[in-house]
């Protein structure tokens, strides 16, 4: 993941980029959690990723997302984005970790979900430091705090 463009400074990408890593975590530990056989701390992490990642695409593409996709040059991207979101949402919705197809789907979900982060973190997230004016930041930070009404993070004035 990209370290050198100072995206990481700012608050809001921050916040993603901690959800992002919450998420691998919870996965990793649920796809360990699979390999010993422990099939119900699997279904309580895949609980526990479906609610971050709810909150996290709800904050991404109210926001962030909404504001960048105005721009021609990012629309198609970002619409390839929430078109990942929604497959995957589909399939945490159903998963049943107690099943061999959805422990198979399980993993190859947690892979593409590794390719998707890298998408935000390595393309659009730098993008975004350049693209976003004030109000933009401001629009995308409110829309974040709307999915995530305990947060702390607030607008710059």
């Amino acid at each position: 993941m990209c370290h050198y463009c100072g995206c990481r400074q700012i608050p809001l990408i921050k916040e993603f980029i901690a959800e992002h890593e919450t998420v691998t975590n919870a996965a990793g530990d649920a796809l360990r959690a699979l390999d010993t056989g422990d099939v119900p701390r699997a279904q309580a992490l895949l609980s526990t990723m479906t609610a971050v990642l709810l909150a996290h695409w709800k904050g991404e593409e109210d926001g962030l997302f909404a504001v960048m996709s105005t721009d021609p040059e990012y629309a198609p991207y970002i619409e390839a984005l929430i078109a990942e979101h929604r497959g995957l949402a589909a399939f945490l919705s159903r998963a049943d970790l107690t099943t061999p197809a959805d422990v198979h789907t399980f993993r190859q979900a947690m892979d593409d979900l590794h390719h998707h982060i890298a998408k935000e973190e390595d393309g659009l997230f730098p993008a975004s430091l350049t693209a976003l004016t004030g109000d933009d930041w401001n629009h995308s930070i409110k829309a974040w705090q709307s999915a995530h009404p305990q947060s702390e993070l607030h607008p710059a004035g």
